[in-house]
């Protein structure tokens, strides 16, 4: 009578159909590493745009200084 009224409490609030039993589990394949490649690759591009950007300023500014 417990486990029928445990199950009828799971299906009320929706998780009897989440538990998943033994055979439900199945092996997964590795992860693999484009994820860490892209935000290498992100990285890398922003690092890049940012040193340009840098530059820019840098040169703008000592252009100024030497107009002056």
């Amino acid at each position: 009578m417990a486990s029928l009224a445990l199950d009828l409490v799971l299906w009320l609030i929706h998780v009897r159909g989440h538990i998943p039993r033994f055979d439900d589990f199945r092996p997964v394949p590795a992860a693999s590493s484009t994820g860490a490649g892209y935000l290498v690759r992100v990285l890398t591009i922003m690092a890049s745009v940012f040193a340009a950007l840098s530059l820019a300023v840098w040169g703008t500014v000592w252009l100024a200084i030497q107009l002056l």
